[in-house]
């Protein structure tokens, strides 16, 4: 990778565990829209953003005004539930402060509200070690490859030499769609769904200096 490479963060599943806030959140969200809504269904949408999570849940794609209404339940719930309630997955902090003494560039590049990503990062403080934070909040989302394609090109990195870090099967596809090697994470979901990775590991702490082309 070198110099010229980056590595491409998603955030929810993949730096920060935060799986449960998200599910308390959409869960009181959606139970007041009287929407049905349990466990699986959170787990088979996973990463992708709000319209695309509630055009499953719907049927349909929800009207403009429906989804912002929506959205601003369940993205207000969510950062009133994270101060002391997150932290970094095993092997997170090392490995960003390893790149970035490294000189690689970082981006994170989620699914997420940007106002989220923003109260996450700077909630566990590693905002210093990403030179771009973009949330496909309103672009395409993935498996559309739109935001980390957008990460890349603020980057002014090429796709081919950039490392997406992913724990989903959106993600992951989206990795593929742009080009890019992909790393996937077994946080939320298993092994068998994410065989279009280039490495699958269960923890962060598995990857070594070798996956990133750096010095052993």
């Amino acid at each position: 990778m070198g110099n010229k490479g980056a590595v491409l963060w998603d955030m929810d599943g993949v730096l920060v565990d935060s799986s449960d806030l998200h599910f308390q959140s959409w869960m009181e969200t959606l139970a007041r829209l009287s929407i049905p809504f349990d466990r699986e269904k959170f787990d088979s949408t996973f990463g992708m953003n709000n319209y695309s999570i509630l055009t499953i849940l719907l049927g349909k794609p929800p009207e403009p005004e429906f989804l912002t209404m929506v959205n601003d339940r369940k993205e207000s719930l969510f950062r009133e539930m994270i101060p002391r309630r997150l932290q970094l997955f095993p092997g997170a902090l090392s490995w960003l402060k390893r790149l970035w003494e490294a000189g690689i560039l970082q981006a994170i590049a989620s699914s997420a509200q940007y106002e989220n990503i923003v109260a996450v990062v700077d909630e566990l403080d590693i905002r210093q070690y990403f030179s771009v934070m973009i949330s496909a909040y309103f672009i395409p989302g993935k498996p559309d490859p739109a935001v980390i394609l957008e990460a890349a090109r603020q980057l002014e990195v090429e796709p081919r030499d950039c490392v997406v870090v992913e724990d989903s099967v959106a993600g992951v596809t989206a990795a593929r769609i742009a080009g890019m090697r992909c790393f996937a994470i077994t946080t939320t979901h298993p092994r068998s769904s994410l065989t279009m990775a280039d490495v699958i590991v269960d923890s962060l702490e598995e990857l070594t200096p070798i996956d990133f082309n750096l010095p052993v």
